[in-house]
């Protein structure tokens, strides 16, 4: 069936299972905002006093729901207003779709009123994003957006859309969103000498974050540490995945954390790292955390074993140069 961008828009939304979107309006999105209002007994706009204010709802609403929050904002300072949300959301592993409007595309790198390479802007702060200069593109570059923010470790993905693509008119063909396929790879003798230093541990700790709420693994982690009897700290991002009166939760750690957990850390000789970075907040002094302990990292992002403020880790652990 033939439809314009905005139609299509709307549809891949629904398509997508969104029923809650929010934004602000502005000139460059004003086709998409007229077919949303067409469509508002299916999708829900929440709108905000300020672009900001609409992509930290867009976080929350993911954070609280597990689904990918969606935000929409027009050119220029509409989707730069949007940066502090979306930066949020990828230091955070939060599943977002960021739509924004922009000039023509025969406007495009001109210096058009309200015009902002916002690709550009938030490239270091998405997983991807994308430009559609072609409105038979809109529909799949959709469709991957909300494919990207959920698989693997999860963040924001964003979408710019010239305003003449909104408009533009080509065939549609409805699709059944994709299943997320995430693929767990672990090299078996990793494994074995992971579970021979935990079993001749005399005071192992494990150190969680916001990955195992992110996986789904809460419930497999209280399991491990009741059968192990092993007691566990965490980041902010965790807080609630292990109930606060049990009694191998020793409360949260780092610099905002509690006493006991941080002397925990100290004294171990093993620790694991599930789903958690070692960032400054945790990791105070690099040189000195956790200086007695063998250190164990699980993590769905292998960068992030790169990332461990060079604390000494086995080498096995060092993911290979590019």
């Amino acid at each position: 069936m033939q439809l314009n961008g905005s139609q299509i828009f709307v549809e891949v939304l629904c398509e997508q299972g969104v029923d809650t979107l929010f934004g602000y309006p502005g000139g460059a999105v004003l086709n998409l905002y007229d077919e949303l209002y067409k469509n508002a007994d299916r999708i829900t706009h929440v709108l905000t006093a300020h672009e900001q204010g609409a992509s930290h709802a867009a976080d929350g609403y993911a954070r609280a729901t597990g689904r990918t929050g969606v935000v929409l904002a027009t050119s220029g300072p509409g989707a730069t207003n949007l940066v502090t949300g979306i930066a949020t959301a990828y230091m955070d592993s939060v599943p977002m779709v960021a739509f924004t409007g922009n000039v023509t595309t025969a406007g495009l790198g001109k210096d058009s009123f309200q015009e902002a390479y916002i690709e550009g802007i938030t490239m270091p702060i998405t997983k991807h994003n994308f430009t559609v200069r072609r409105v038979e593109d809109l529909a799949d570059t959709m469709r991957a957006a909300f494919r990207i923010a959920q698989s693997g470790r999860k963040g924001p993905v964003l979408v710019d859309i010239p305003k003449d693509v909104t408009a533009a008119v080509c065939e549609f063909t409805p699709k059944k969103p994709e299943p997320i396929r995430t693929v767990t790879t672990f090299n078996e003798e990793q494994v074995k000498w992971a579970a021979e230093i935990i079993n001749g541990a005399q005071r192992p700790l494990v150190y969680f974050g916001g990955g195992v709420r992110s996986a789904a693994s809460c419930q497999p982690l209280r399991d491990l540490l009741k059968k192990a009897e092993i007691p566990a700290t965490y980041t902010l991002m965790a807080a609630g995945v292990v109930p606060y009166g049990d009694p191998m939760n020793i409360g949260m750690v780092g610099m905002h954390g509690c006493y006991t957990s941080n002397r925990a850390v100290a004294d171990c000789d093993v620790l694991i790292a599930v789903g958690a970075r070692f960032s400054d907040r945790v990791a105070l002094n690099p040189k000195t955390f956790a200086r007695n302990a063998t250190i164990i990292q699980i993590d769905i992002d292998a960068a992030s074993w790169a990332r461990t403020w060079m604390l000494t880790l086995p080498s096995w652990a060092t993911p290979p140069m590019c």
